[in-house]
């Protein structure tokens, strides 16, 4: 790897601050923080403290699922994708792991004066394509241009809505103890590809985003079994995040298998090199389901069909009720418990 001096977030916690830091976009215990005390206070309703990736609507018996996100990633190309597709297949994403088969996707678009064209067709038909290989269509929209350094180049937020087939009922209030945590495929591709590209890092192998749209995988497991508890996308704060998320919602204890848990060479290469963490990477492309262990292998073998669940694995279950922690049993035979990322290692992932 050719040696470059980088600048890296410190990922401090703090608890009491006056201002916005970056580690307020982590998608870590800071992000938790501000949304629980702040927006969950004053916007509180029954939606929003689901703590679903999306808004489960019921409007005259049919279940809508409605999700928001907005999109910031440095640089803008990136090795396996770029901020068009990425929006696109994160919006995707947030309304299939809730049950939702996706139908519309509204775009937002914030572009800095003077930026090339050229670049934004390419976004723009990178969006175009993972909107057909995902069945959504792009239906609305908005652009606003700003003055030159009043935003980095392009900003892009997306709304979606999906509708939700009765019988199918996701939440991370349903993960009870002989849960089995199945992930399909390898951790932290997302953000290390990115933060080799922002930082002109060199590797023998490239590593790629994982980014792409969940929602074929999410309906062939559906399909399969009527035990799911729930499903969740990793992506920023990754795997720790996630699973610490779902045990504070569920109220129980959740332990994995460090040997268990896929993750290519060079990116944990990668991770080691550069002192991070795998599991607190972002993932673009990664589903954690969680299922009654009656079905865990069936669901498995079915995942393993699909060319985005190939690598699946199980890598944990969930042991019992109460307190709300994630445990790690180590490839030494030791346990650990997976703290929440608490500051901000990678800014402007996604």
């Amino acid at each position: 790897m050719e040696n470059k001096n980088i600048n890296f977030s410190c990922p401090v916690e703090i608890n009491e601050v006056k201002k916005i830091l970056l580690a307020h976009g982590s998608g870590g215990r800071m992000s938790n923080d501000l949304i629980d005390k702040l927006f969950l206070s004053n916007f509180n309703n029954d939606f929003l403290n689901e703590k679903n990736d999306s808004a489960i609507i019921n409007i005259e018996g049919i279940r809508f699922a409605f999700t928001t996100d907005s999109f910031v990633v440095k640089p803008i190309f990136f090795p396996g994708g770029n901020i068009g597709d990425l929006a696109i297949n994160g919006t995707v994403n947030d309304l299939a792991v809730c049950g939702a088969k996706p139908l519309f996707i509204s775009v937002g678009l914030i572009i800095e004066e003077g930026f090339d064209i050229s670049h934004l067709e390419l976004i723009v038909q990178s969006m175009k394509k993972a909107a057909d290989n995902s069945g959504v269509q792009i239906v609305t929209g908005d652009t606003k241009v700003v003055e030159k350094g009043s935003c980095d180049k392009i900003f892009i937020n997306t709304s979606g809505i999906g509708v939700i087939n009765k019988g199918i009922n996701l939440s991370p209030k349903n993960c009870k103890p002989g849960d089995v945590i199945i992930i399909n495929g390898g951790i932290a591709e997302h953000g290390i590809a990115v933060m080799a590209s922002r930082e002109g890092l060199e590797f023998e192998t490239t590593i790629k985003s994982d980014t792409a749209a969940l929602n074929r995988l999410t309906e062939q497991v559906l399909s399969k079994s009527n035990r799911i508890s729930m499903m969740r996308d990793p992506t920023r704060g990754g795997l720790s995040s996630s699973l610490n998320e779902i045990a504070s919602v569920s109220h129980t204890v959740i332990e994995i298998e460090e040997t268990s848990i896929p993750i290519k060479e060079e990116v944990k290469g990668a991770c080691e090199i550069l002192g991070f963490d795998p599991l607190q990477v972002a993932n673009e492309g990664k589903l954690l389901l969680f299922v009654d262990e009656s079905d865990a292998d069936f669901i498995l073998d079915t995942m393993k069909k699909n060319p985005l669940g190939k690598d699946s694995s199980i890598i944990g279950k969930v042991v019992k009720d109460h307190p709300g922690v994630v445990t790690i049993k180590t490839s030494i035979g030791t346990s650990r418990i997976v703290e929440m990322l608490s500051g901000e290692q990678l800014p402007r992932i996604c």
